[in-house]
This record gives structure tokens, C-alpha cells and sequence, in this order.
């Protein structure tokens, strides 16, 4: 996931000095990125089920223990159980077996939630979708708004706007949260404690991790705005009359965009980490407080749906940053 580079005017695909071979070259070049983008989002999602595959089967445990829980069985009823998941064949053939069945659609069944996979995540993927969109939200609309109210001004304010990001980007979200929790819920009652369902419930952990994403997001929109402020263009509007903050919104917004929707794109398929210590913390029934328990258990059919899940919204953010790209710098249009 990287900005991509804007080449000068005369190396674009389909530029008119090439006629219609250029036009010939510029859909070719658009095969070709078609093809690598579906070789490379498939390599990923291989990647990242083997990885996880193996992780899970390195780590100290067993998965029959799991599966038996703490109950006592005879040696007979724990072949049985084995037999009947196919823990008795070799890893290879075990994961063979896995990748089959997810070439036919198939994620497989919880060792211990007993249901299946999709059923298991799909429950519980819109209190982490919720989650998510509403973080990402506040923190783009905050790193907005102190960007462009600390860009170029006086050094003290933009000297107080740093301190704060730096103090936002060391803290840790959960330790956030528990201040959140302490504070708002605790002592002043204005929120629920834990798992409360609704917009109030969702405001306390919503703002415990977006806490670190402003901080990173306003410095990198701040750099990029100063960078624009300084450019001829920014000089011309203002000498037609422009007001201070339509130059800044209207014009050197537009410039500084690119680095950080990249990196907002980056946190938003990152989140899934900050998520499963967040909602451990808020009691929220989502889908990092599922895939922690899982790997606890060594439930690996529900730890895999996760990470397939993961890497697929990384996939789906990629594509959905290539196609925002040309609408946020017209230029890169025809580029890649």
C-alpha cells in the first residue's frame, strides 16, 4: 500500500504524441495490472492461511487437549475425537486437507463454539465493523481539523499540537481505555461500563482507539499541508481575494491528501490488533475478543477465518485506494 509516483506528462500510457498505439500500450498495461493485482491478493491470502497454519501448530499445547477441554476420557472416546477432526494424519496432510476445503467455500467448524466458522465471525462482525468505521472516523475528522487550524501558524500552537500527537501517538489504547472507563463511566456514570450496545456504548471505545490514529494521521497532514501552503498556486488564490481557510480546504487540502489516505488505509486493515485489546477491555462480544479466545484454545479453524478475513480487508483497502487515487490528484489518472 504505497502512494503511488506521479510520472511526468510525456511517460503517461495513452498520452496523444503515442496515437493509437499508445492506446493499444495503455490497455495492455492495464491487463497486466489487472493480472498482478489478482496473482499477488491470492499469494497473500496463501500466505497468510500457511503462516497462520503453522504458528498455531508450533506453539506449546496440543489440539486434542483443546478439544477434550477439561473433561475426563478414556483413551478410546480421545481416539475417537481425533479420528473424527483428522488430528491422527500427518500436518502436511492436514493442511492439504484445509486448503481443499477452502478452495470449495468451506472455512471449516469451531473446535469449541461448536458452529461454524462464517456463522461464528459473521455474528460477531458487525459490533468490530462499527467499532472500526467509527474510530476511523473521528480520527480522520480530528487530525482534519487540527491539521489545518496548526499548519503554518504560530510556533508555539504548532509546538502544543506536536507535544499532544507525540503524547497520543506513546500511550497505549488500553491503557486509554481504562482511563476512559474510570473517568466517563465509573466516576461520572455518562457511558455503560461494559458491553453496552448502542452509539453510547460505542463512544468510549471508539474514541480509546482513535486516540493514537489522530495523533499519527494530523502529523503527517500537517507536514503535507505546509508543504502545500508554500507552493506558487497557494500564492495566486490568495492574491484573488481567497479567505485564509478556503485556501486550505479548497486548494493545499487537495495536495497533502495522498500520504494519508495511504496510511489510513494501513490503520484501517491494522485495526483488527488494536481491536482485540479494546474490546477484551469494554467487554464488546466482536471479532478481536473472538480471535484471542481462539487462540488461547488453539482453535485453528476460526483463528484462520480471521486472518483470511484480515487479509481480504487489506486486499478490498488496496483496490479501494487505486481507484481514490486519480479522483484525489486528476494527474495520476491513466499512471498505473
Amino acid at each position: 500500500m504505497t502512494t503511488p509516483t506521479i510520472p511526468p506528462v510525456g511517460d503517461i500510457p495513452g498520452a496523444p504524441a503515442g496515437g493509437r498505439p499508445a492506446a493499444g500500450r495503455a490497455r495492455g498495461g492495464w491487463a497486466r495490472a489487472v493480472l498482478l493485482r489478482l496473482t499477488t491478493s491470492v499469494l497473500l491470502l496463501w500466505s497468510a492461511v500457511t503462516v497462520s497454519f503453522g504458528l498455531l501448530h508450533l506453539t506449546p499445547g496440543s489440539v486434542e487437549d483443546s478439544l477434550v477441554g477439561m473433561e475426563s476420557v478414556s483413551p478410546e472416546v480421545r481416539a475417537e475425537i481425533v479420528a473424527a477432526y483428522g488430528l491422527d494424519r500427518s500436518l502436511i496432510e492436514q493442511y492439504g486437507s484445509y486448503l481443499g476445503r477452502l478452495l470449495r467455500g468451506d472455512l471449516g467448524h469451531s473446535y469449541q463454539l461448536h458452529e461454524s466458522v462464517a456463522s461464528a465471525i459473521g455474528s460477531r462482525l458487525g459490533a468490530s465493523l462499527s467499532l472500526a468505521v467509527a474510530s476511523m472516523a473521528l480520527a480522520l475528522l480530528v487530525a482534519l481539523s487540527l491539521a489545518v487550524l496548526t499548519a503554518r501558524r504560530a510556533r508555539w500552537l504548532r509546538s502544543l499540537s506536536s507535544g499532544v500527537e507525540l503524547l497520543g501517538v506513546s500511550v497505549p489504547a488500553f491503557w486509554v481505555g481504562i482511563l476512559l472507563l474510570t473517568v466517563f463511566s465509573f466516576e461520572l456514570g455518562w457511558f455503560p461500563a461494559f458491553g453496552g450496545d448502542g452509539l453510547t456504548g460505542l463512544v468510549l471505545p471508539a474514541v480509546a482507539v482513535a486516540v493514537s490514529m489522530t495523533a499519527l494521521l494530523s502529523q503527517v497532514l500537517r507536514e503535507g499541508l505546509e508543504l502545500a501552503l508554500d507552493q506558487p498556486f497557494v500564492l495566486t488564490a490568495r492574491s484573488r481575494g481567497m479567505s485564509e481557510l478556503a485556501v486550505r480546504l479548497r486548494h493545499a487540502l487537495r495536495h497533502a491528501l495522498l500520504p494519508v489516505v495511504t496510511l489510513a488505509g494501513w490503520m484501517f486493515g491494522a485495526l483488527i490488533s488494536s481491536l482485540v485489546v479494546i474490546e477484551q477491555v469494554f467487554n464488546r462480544d466482536g471479532v478481536g475478543r473472538l480471535v484471542l479466545n481462539a487462540v488461547a484454545s488453539k482453535d485453528m479453524p476460526i483463528v484462520t477465518g480471521v486472518v483470511l478475513l484480515t487479509a481480504a480487508v487489506y486486499i478490498g483497502i488496496n483496490v479501494l485506494l487505486d481507484l481514490l487515487y486519480p479522483i484525489i490528484d486528476p494527474r495520476l489518472r491513466g499512471a498505473s
